[in-house]
């Protein structure tokens, strides 16, 4: 996306601000319930947004909710785009590049996720602690802009080691038991198959989506700090010889939402900065 674009974003947004936001939260099918604790909220739906897309799918709102949450000045998105909703990379991106025009520093990128890993069952929370893009695209292809980030932006602690050292940290204090693991990101908008699970496992993935990975290589690019947290609503195809469903998705992130509501607080009450 050109600056100009995501300065007339970040402009419309800002000019409806008292505040300025220092973190930014993605939050993922079924988990945009943290949105609504976030005091003295702004609320803008994408629509009213300058080059914003609009989100499409069953369990994301469709807003930017910007206020206060424990004490630290937040912007958060109540649901996310998707490559398989038709959007190019950059599309999907654009929010990241916004956020940081406005001014966040750290990102906290949350997803509902199947579960590849065996030893896992739906309802854990999983830190992300590395990613496989096997989605066929990459939202840095083409020019880059020097003034967003370096043409070869590495990749090998895209995850903030601190803030992973932190959440596990605000999960021991409260009795969660979070899971760590590789998340791969497909496409979609089809579940995998059998045999693709059994591959994506060999390439020594942990939780599969359709998600993030597009978000946090952009997030890298700008210099932003991450923090990555996948809710595992399912187990991946094969592995219980059930089918799959996104209103499955949705059940169990609601199940968790107390202890994903307890944890994200937490972590951003004491985030490191």
């Amino acid at each position: 996306m050109k600056q100009k674009s995501i300065k007339e974003a970040s402009s419309y947004i800002s000019g409806k601000l008292s505040v300025k936001p220092t973190i930014g939260l993605i939050l993922g099918s079924g988990l945009g319930v943290l949105g609504e604790e976030i005091e003295n909220p702004v609320k803008i739906p994408y629509k009213e947004i300058p080059h914003f897309p609009t989100s499409t799918v069953t369990g994301h709102k469709g807003q930017l909710v910007i206020g206060e949450l424990e004490g630290q000045q937040v912007i958060a998105m109540q649901g996310r785009f998707h490559y398989y909703e038709g959007y190019s990379m950059q599309q999907v991106t654009f929010p990241v590049r916004v956020m940081k025009q406005l001014g966040i520093e750290s990102i906290i990128v949350t997803n509902a996720a199947g579960g590849i890993n065996v030893d896992f069952n739906p309802g854990d929370l999983m830190l992300i602690s590395d990613h496989v893009n096997n989605m066929g695209d990459n939202p840095l292809i083409g020019e880059n802009d020097d003034d967003l980030g370096v043409r070869f932006p590495d990749m090998s602690q895209v995850y903030d080691k601190e803030y992973m050292q932190h959440a596990i940290s605000c999960a021991n204090e409260l009795g969660i038991g979070l899971k760590k693991g590789v998340y791969v990101g497909n496409t979609g908008p089809t579940y995998e198959t059998p045999t693709e699970i059994k591959m994506l496992r060999s390439f020594g993935g942990d939780a599969v989506g359709m998600s993030t990975v597009p978000e946090v290589i952009t997030a890298g690019h700008a210099g932003l700090r991450v923090l990555g947290i996948s809710c595992i609503s399912n187990m991946a195809a094969g592995i219980l010889d059930q089918p799959l469903t996104h209103t499955e998705v949705i059940e169990t992130t609601e199940k968790v939402r107390e202890d994903f509501l307890q944890f994200i607080k937490k972590i951003i009450k004491t985030l490191p900065q």
